[in-house]
Order: C-alpha cells, then structure tokens, then sequence
C-alpha cells in the first residue's frame, strides 16, 4: 500500500520575543503533482457548468493537490472580476498581466514571501488580500494606484521602513495588518496609533474604523 507523506508549510515570528511556529499540514501522496491552472480551470468549469473565460468570480481555492504555480493560463480569465487562489502553495505572483478587469485578488494562506508580480495590476486592482504567508517585503504597493483595500495579517513585515511603503498606495482605505513581527513587540494601542498618524488617508485598521482627533 501506497504511504502518504506529509508536505508541511512553515511560518516563523517573534511573538513578545518568543518564537511561534504556523504549520500548516496537507497530506500528500508521493506521487502526486501540484494542481496546475489548467486542471484547476477544468475542474471549476465542471462544478459551475460556465466557460471560465466568461466567468466574473472564480474560486480556485482549496485545491487537492495545492496549486503550486500560477501560470499564463490565468490569462484567459479576460471577464474576471474576483480572483481567488487562497488556500494553496503558490510561491510567486505571475500570469496575471493580462487581467485588466480584475479588481478582487485573494491569495491568502499560500507561501508567498513577497507581493512582486501584483503590479502588473498597477492601474486597476482595488483589493489585494495576502494574509497568512510568509511576505517580508512589500515594494510593489508602491504601483498600485487604485487600491483600496490591502489584507496583510499574518506576515513578516519587521519594520517601519517596509510599513511606510503602505502610504505610497493613494486610494488606500483599509489595511488589516495584524500578526506581523511589527505590530506583535509593540503595545497594541502604542502600534495603532502610530499606523494610523504614518498613514493619513486610513479609514479602517484591522477591522476597526479609525477615529482621528482634531
């Protein structure tokens, strides 16, 4: 009888200076092969009954075996609206360049370390949801001229000089920022206060709406 192996996604940050380890745990046979755009595409296409290329929303999450690469095939996607690949391994953004009716992209609980790749989506992506990877460094939210809504929590991001990047983002509104090694050895309200005067457009910080004073 076949044995099955366990494929294991791990996630480290300091916590009040404690180390804390995310595993996630997916059980894999050996000798199966990541679910490519391709397959997944056919199978949402069984499910739904719908030509995923005139489909507004797709839903490729949860895939069995998980997704490990985006690819060009998402280029098809030329009717899509709200993209999501949450709940997989994908490692890099790419193949997205083409979406230009894209404005929902959800790629949380993946292994994503960066957001490189999203700016091709410069012009027109309005929400980006990311939470719960591995993600250091956000240069490219600098390019992202209509964004609206940017969910991070559950990243890596250590430091002021990377959160500054958020401000460069114009149209930003709403961030949710919990769980990143910054905010984790700050006093809450200490990190809050400080978020919202580095980011003065802020309407919403995780989940709260953001009162200023006078």
């Amino acid at each position: 009888m076949e044995k099955n192996i366990f494929k294991l996604k791990k996630r480290t940050y300091l916590k009040h200076f404690k180390t804390v380890k995310y595993i996630s745990i997916i059980l894999i046979s050996p000798m199966a092969k990541p679910t490519t755009i391709k397959d997944a595409l056919r199978i949402w296409e069984e499910k739904n009954d719908k030509d995923p290329t005139t489909a507004t929303e797709i839903g490729l999450q949860f895939q069995y075996p998980p997704i490990e690469k985006m690819d060009s095939t998402l280029n098809t996607l030329v009717n899509c609206r709200k993209l999501s690949l949450s709940s997989n391994m994908v490692e890099k953004i790419t193949g997205i360049n083409q979406l230009k009716n894209l404005r929902i992209l959800s790629l949380a609980r993946n292994n994503l370390k960066n957001i490189n790749g999203v700016e091709a989506l410069g012009d027109t992506l309005e929400e980006l949801w990311v939470s719960y990877n591995m993600i250091e460094k956000i240069k490219p939210i600098e390019s992202m001229k209509v964004l609206r809504i940017f969910y991070i929590s559950h990243n890596l991001i250590k430091d002021w000089a990377e959160f500054n990047r958020i401000a460069l983002a114009p149209k930003l509104e709403e961030i949710s920022f919990l769980g990143n090694i910054l905010n984790e050895n700050m006093d809450e309200l200490a990190f809050r206060n400080e978020a919202i005067r580095r980011l003065p457009l802020l309407k919403k910080l995780d989940g709260e709406t953001v009162i200023r004073g006078d």
